[in-house]
């Protein structure tokens, strides 16, 4: 397929380049995205339940969720460069230049031999896989048109439930069966293939007009952003929360970010236009999308941690254990959707979600090491259905209630900051983490007699003698007991603040083809 379309000024509902395809071509192309979308996705998951063996590998315990941060800190800056980037230069080719980064990344995470190289590579990787997210929702704008572009969008939103099924499940396996190594030399083939698809099918578009490069706005986000992670990430690890450091980071990060606000309302055509915040319903999901990042992100990433070291049970084991968490969130997110979709109420679900998704922390900050599988499984299981009672329900809300004008610059925004929100939670539960386990693993071992190096790995903590095995389990258990105890309250705020999310009409809902008449202007 080597059509080009050039769009053409156009006030429409839906202005975006028209080409005539099939419905068969539709869905070939969509495949092709599926796909992308899918290596992007999974990265964010299938690193987590071989986090302990990378870290008894390659050692840096204390720079653990930096695997995660990186990703997703980079991811972040990724995604609001790429939509601007592929109006210039044209979606299909950001989208083959994304999956071409990611599989560099990939290919030297795998041969990494020091956590400070895997963290970089990481943050490769995350470059590519944020171009390949926003690319691949603007690329079915491109070729969907409107009256079906529900469905597909629907099926891109499950992804991200598929990926938190079988992210920390493959990770799991290829730690126990091959090497943790794999979890990224697994991405190269895959990614190979997606671009030769991406040559093949997906059409080549571009606009009909330049547009202009925010690149002020894309500098001073990304150095807010960066700044604020590493103050949160090094404070009271790597220096005291009263350093000059950490005290310089949070200053120059805050007067980064209000740089950005003076020159998004300057600039020609802003990344993230404040006028969108004018909007009570963009505000308030945007900020529930990131606690909804950084809720989901931080669990993720630290229960199979909780379920090696606390449980003793292998890195595949842990994967399967973690599949409660996602059954309640596919469950609430599936019916959610479907309920909204219907009657075009949403209001209920952030409410009902914030507050089920506090309970479910609160429940995981209550496990140790005596508490039963089945008590673990219904915590998961509860914490699931909080998430996704929110999280496809913010992108669906906001993409239904803008102008089509802003569709991709506000859909970019809730992505935005709930990929934010994974990056702050990674790093302030990582710190959180590190700081509890440092001040009550070294009491632990020397009641013990058990040198550092014999806890390196989680088989290695649970081929202790029993004593000392005791003290040092319980250890990890009330470091993490503390990390999600953390998020509970972050959970709470959420909930207050969905009670000031307004109930506006939504465009689609009521008619014969889903599509209305036009888009709702929100409050």
């Amino acid at each position: 397929m080597s059509q080009v379309a050039v769009a053409e000024p156009d006030e429409t509902l839906d202005p975006a380049p028209r080409l005539e395809l099939s419905r068969a071509q539709m869905n070939v192309v969509f495949v092709t995205i599926l796909l992308g979308l899918l290596l992007s996705a999974l990265d964010q998951t299938i690193v987590s339940t071989a986090l302990p063996t990378i870290v008894g590998d390659l050692g840096g315990a204390g720079h653990v969720s930096w695997v995660v941060t990186a990703y997703m800190l980079a991811e972040t800056v990724s995604t609001v460069l790429a939509g601007k980037f592929g109006d210039l230069f044209g979606r299909k080719r950001v989208f083959q230049l994304g999956v071409a980064v990611f599989i560099v990344g990939s290919f030297f995470c795998g041969l990494a031999n020091s956590m400070v190289l895997l963290i970089t590579f990481r943050a490769v990787q995350g470059l590519g896989g944020g171009a390949i997210t926003v690319t691949a929702t603007a690329l079915i704008a491109d070729v969907i048109p409107l009256r079906l572009r529900g469905q597909y969008q629907g099926a891109l939103g499950a992804v991200f439930g598929v990926t938190t099924v079988i992210g920390p499940l493959l990770g799991g396996v290829f730690t126990d069966h091959l090497s943790w190594r794999w979890v990224f030399y697994i991405n190269v083939p895959i990614a190979v293939i997606v671009i030769a698809l991406a040559a093949r099918t997906i059409p080549q578009l571009r606009s009909g007009r330049k547009p202009v490069i925010d690149y002020l706005g894309c500098l001073f986000v990304a150095l807010g952003a960066t700044g604020l992670t590493l103050a949160t990430s090094w404070g009271g690890t790597q220096y005291a929360w009263g350093s000059a450091t950490i005290i310089g980071l949070f200053a120059a990060s805050v007067a980064a970010l209000a740089i950005f606000v003076w020159v998004e309302l300057r600039a020609a055509e802003p990344i993230l236009p404040m006028r969108l915040f004018r909007s009570r319903v963009f505000t308030v999901c945007s900020v529930l999308s990131f606690i909804v990042g950084f809720a989901m992100i931080g669990s993720i990433t630290f229960m199979p941690t909780f379920l090696q070291y606390v449980n003793g049970v292998s890195a595949t084991a842990s994967g399967l254990r973690m599949l409660p968490m996602v059954i309640g969130l596919l469950a609430t997110a599936l019916v959610s959707g479907a309920i909204v979709g219907r009657t075009g109420h949403y209001r209920l679900f952030p409410i009902a979600g914030s507050a089920v998704t506090a309970v479910g922390l609160y429940l995981l900050s209550r496990m140790d090491q005596h508490t039963s599988a089945w008590v673990e499984s219904a915590s998961l299981l509860v914490l699931g259905a909080g998430i996704g009672l929110i999280m496809q329900i913010l992108t669906l809300v906001v993409q239904n209630t803008v102008a089509y004008s802003d569709l991709g610059t506000a859909t970019s925004g809730v992505t935005f900051f709930r990929t934010l929100g994974g990056s702050f939670g990674a790093s302030i539960m990582g710190s959180i983490y590190a700081n509890g386990l440092q001040g009550r693993l070294a009491p632990a071992l020397a009641a013990g007699h058990v040198p550092p190096s014999a806890v390196s790995s989680p088989e290695a903590v649970h081929r202790l003698p029993a004593v000392a095995r005791s003290a040092v389990v319980a250890a990890y258990a009330q470091s993490l007991q503390h990390v999600f105890l953390f998020a509970v309250p972050i959970a709470l705020v959420a909930l207050v603040l969905a009670l000031f999310l307004p109930q506006v009409a939504m465009r689609g809902v009521g008619t014969a083809e889903g599509v209305g008449d036009g888009f709702a202007v929100p409050e």
